[in-house]
């Protein structure tokens, strides 16, 4: 329950907001990073607590003090790339996590990924490169792990407080490795505060990790490769994706990410914005409207679509704390992935590897240099999409063979490295450059199978050059697909080319938990068929009559916590205050249980849209803890572990 008793609903499920919090045996606890006890009582939060019994004298003990060659803050991608490179360099490294598992958001990557084959596994599913990462890391004499730890600050006496599950830590690293991730942005628009507003990490999280099917209409708000991603796992898990905004005029995802949803019935509304979350305490539908080339609305376009859950994807921001506290506590520091630039998974983990041996380098000072070729691939590995060309077919039908239907220059090569016979090739560059067609195709089907985009199908001549056989790779086993079935083919961008027998449905330790459908179509259509649609018309259409909410200013809410609107941060600003702690002393924005880790960008917003640049403002002194720790956790340094 919010402050002002309205409901309240998760939206990161990573501790970085307080969204979720609750009552635990009377103490308020963030729910999504909490584990669940024998006889635990969970409460709404609802006024201020009663705080729990406690014994008059408790436990104290001296705190443990640990020391260590390297800290790595996080077990994501990055910093599981760079321990395993401590580790086999004999280095002394601490990994902390806040997880029960490790693997960061690999955890919820269902999907296959992109990059190269040879450095970031591209082809393997997340989850799986996940806990072959995992494995290395838990392996290594050298490297010790605590999971569901959390690290809370780096102090100005060169120690890391970190509470190792119910105890408190002091670590003393010679070096620092910030592989803390990144927390997702929120976004200001009316209704923000409905519960049914998620991150796209907590849904992930809900239906990759703990197998919940939190929603049964999902509205997308953000085209970048997390929205377009998130709304197939969605269809994947059997829930209706009524539509996906994206401000821009195109999308700033991969292509093959937007096709994919495209071709499976999901519209999307580019050069468009949310206007207002619609519902009493919960979401009930959404409205969406046109903006012009300046981000404004367009009056007279606005549509209404019935949904119960929206997901914002807007962005990431990198948890950078950590870099700047060890900075001035004048440790030395590095930082990798997310925390240091916001990239793919594939560039986290290349970029943890470097560095891991830039660590190395500096504690092993004998150590070989990096070769200047891995920053280049560090380069192309986080490089935003790039050009998108014409889609060209092969001339000749009959025989077998692959059509590519990727024709946007990303870094990805798995396509070209699993082919027998060498038939495909990237075009430039091995890892950016486009996959080519030329060769000698025998109808093995593993491009098919691994490519991360579902963009290569299969078109086979050899037993009718009139009705060739069309395989298509097909990953919705919750909209299973029989043999005698007819589906509605689709092209690469969604349009309807025929209804057409499904004649074969293969599954194998090849095609890694795809299927491939096998359809027979006419030899004119069938090299334009990516894909078939699962999705109705009918569930994406919006209401008959668009909800448009009245039109007052500034009253979307910008710090969640605190209940503070936009309307009560302007005034201040225009009143000439550019201090963040002034605002949030007045205010309270920033004040609450997150620690200002929602609002702060939010209120960085409105400066921007005052004309004042960031650099003229004072920022929020952070609290000196990352998130909240009952006192009791302090006076117990862990003796009775």
């Amino acid at each position: 329950m919010n402050k002002d008793g309205s409901a309240q609903g998760i939206f990161c499920a990573n501790g970085q907001c307080a969204r979720c919090t609750v009552i635990a045996n009377g103490i308020p606890v963030k729910s999504c990073m909490t584990e669940v006890k024998e006889n635990m009582i969970v409460q709404s939060v609802e006024g201020l607590p009663k705080l729990p019994d406690v014994q008059e004298k408790p436990n104290i003990n001296d705190i443990e003090n640990i020391e260590t060659d390297v800290l790595i803050i996080g077990g994501g991608p990055a910093g599981l790339s760079a321990a395993i490179q401590l580790g086999e360099h004999n280095i002394k490294t601490l990994l902390v996590d806040d997880k029960s598992e490790l693997g960061g958001k690999l955890v919820l990557q269902t999907h296959k990924f992109f990059g190269s084959v040879e450095d970031s596994y591209a082809g393997t599913r997340g989850i799986d490169i996940g806990k072959m990462l995992s494995e290395k890391v838990e392996s290594n004499k050298n490297i010790t792990v605590w999971k569901n730890s959390i690290a809370l600050y780096v102090f100005k006496d060169k120690k890391v407080g970190i509470l190792k599950k119910d105890y408190y830590k002091l670590v003393t690293p010679k070096i620092i490795l910030n592989a803390a991730g990144a927390r997702e942005k929120f976004l200001r628009f009316k209704g923000n505060d409905l519960a049914g507003i998620y991150g796209a990490g907590a849904f992930q999280t809900l239906v990759n990790r703990d197998l919940v099917k939190p929603t049964e209409k999902l509205f997308i708000v953000g085209g970048g490769n997390v929205g377009l991603i998130a709304g197939y796992h969605a269809l994947q898990a059997g829930i209706e994706v009524i539509g996906l905004v994206e401000a821009l005029p195109r999308c700033g995802g991969y292509k093959v990410h937007e096709d994919k949803l495209k071709r499976l019935g999901v519209p999307i509304y580019t050069s468009h914005t949310i206007v207002s979350a619609n519902g009493k305490e919960t979401v009930s539908s959404v409205t969406i409207a046109e903006i012009d080339r300046n981000f404004k609305q367009i009056a007279g376009t606005e549509k209404t679509f019935k949904c119960d859950t929206i997901l914002i994807a807007v962005g990431l921001e990198s948890v950078s704390e950590f870099t700047e506290e060890a900075e001035k506590a004048g440790i030395k520091v590095f930082a990798a992935g997310d925390a240091s630039e916001i990239a793919e998974a594939s560039s986290a983990m290349f970029n943890g590897k470097i560095a891991g041996l830039k660590i190395v380098k500096e504690l092993q000072k004998d150590t070989e240099e990096i070769p200047e070729s891995w920053y280049e691939k560090a380069k192309i590995l986080k490089s935003e999409p790039g050009r998108i060309l014409p889609q060209k077919f092969p001339q000749k039908n009959e025989g077998v063979m692959p059509i590519i239907n990727c024709i946007q220059e990303i870094p990805c090569n798995p396509c070209s490295t699993v082919c027998p016979t060498n038939s495909i090739n990237m075009k430039g560059d091995p890892i950016l450059g486009l996959p080519v067609y030329s060769g000698t195709c025998i109808g093995c089907g593993k491009c098919v199978a691994i490519c991360p985009g579902l963009a290569i199908t299969l078109v086979d001549f050899r037993k009718s050059s009139e009705n060739p056989i069309v395989t298509l790779p097909y990953e919705v086993t919750n909209h299973e697909i029989g043999i005698g079935e007819k589906v509605e083919c689709v092209d690469m961008d969604g349009n309807k080319l025929g209804d057409f027998e499904v004649v074969a449905v293969s599954q194998n330790k090849m095609t890694n938990k795809a299927q491939l459908i096998k359809i027979k179509a006419p030899k004119e259509i069938a090299k334009k068929i990516v894909s078939f649609r699962i999705q109705e018309k009918e569930i994406s259409k919006p209401t008959k009559d668009a909800f448009i909410p009245p039109k007052i200013d500034d009253e979307e809410f910008v710090c969640l916590c605190e209940k503070v609107k936009a309307k009560d941060v302007r005034a201040l600003i225009r009143k000439g205050i550019k201090d963040m702690n002034y605002i949030k002393a007045v205010t309270r924005a920033g004040m609450g249980p997150c620690g200002a880790k929602t609002c702060d960008n939010l209120i960085k917003q409105i400066f921007r849209e005052e004309g004042i640049p960031l650099e003229e403002i004072e920022k929020n002194t952070r609290r000196p803890l990352f998130v909240e720790v009952p006192l009791v956790k302090f006076a117990d340094g862990g003796k009775n572990e």
